[in-house]
């Protein structure tokens, strides 16, 4: 039998663990989901290139833009990665911008870039505390994670896992809302 002070410090744990659930609760709440991002305005960033320059993404804005999060040790990223550059290069010529968004130490991003270039623009996510991943929606942080964003700025689709050619036809092909 638990004596008074034991049942103190008892009820006391208790009662901080049920707080302390709730707020991680409501916390997880304010993270936006992949479909509620849709329609919205792209979050504001400002990333860094593998030389350490900052590139707001609103320097983007009126051009359509597919953002690819994805990682050096990820297979399926790695094996997205042709189909990326060929979307670039079929559709860049209509004002559409890869972005690749490294969720990775830049050491390794820049070691796998010099074995297999790509020739659309690599920025370094941020990790942690206030991870792009979270921040772009993707709260399970899955690899690759793309987002496709309207020249106005605006969400248009979001896709947790590797893009087949023809959903990337169907993103960049056309200005309308994709489905």
């Amino acid at each position: 039998m638990l004596g008074r002070g034991n049942r103190l410090i008892l009820g006391l744990a208790v009662l901080a663990a049920v707080g302390g659930g709730f707020i991680e609760h409501r916390r997880q709440l304010a993270v936006p989901t992949p479909s509620s991002l849709v329609g919205q305005s792209l979050p504001a960033l400002t990333l860094a290139d593998l030389d350490g320059h900052d590139h707001p993404l609103s320097d983007y804005r009126g051009h359509r833009l597919l953002l690819n999060l994805w990682a050096s040790w990820c297979a399926p990223c790695l094996g997205e990665l042709p189909a990326l550059q060929h979307a670039q290069d079929k559709f860049g010529e209509r004002g559409v911008i890869v972005i690749g968004i490294a969720m990775d130490d830049p050491a390794r991003v820049r070691a796998f870039l010099a074995q297999h270039p790509v020739r659309y623009p690599i920025l370094l996510g941020r990790l942690g505390a206030d991870d792009t991943s979270i921040t772009l929606g993707n709260r399970g942080q899955t690899l690759p994670y793309s987002m496709l964003v309207g020249a106005d700025g605006s969400i248009l689709a979001t896709h947790e896992g590797a893009l087949s050619d023809a959903m990337l036809n169907r993103w960049l092909a056309t200005a309308a809302v994709p489905h």
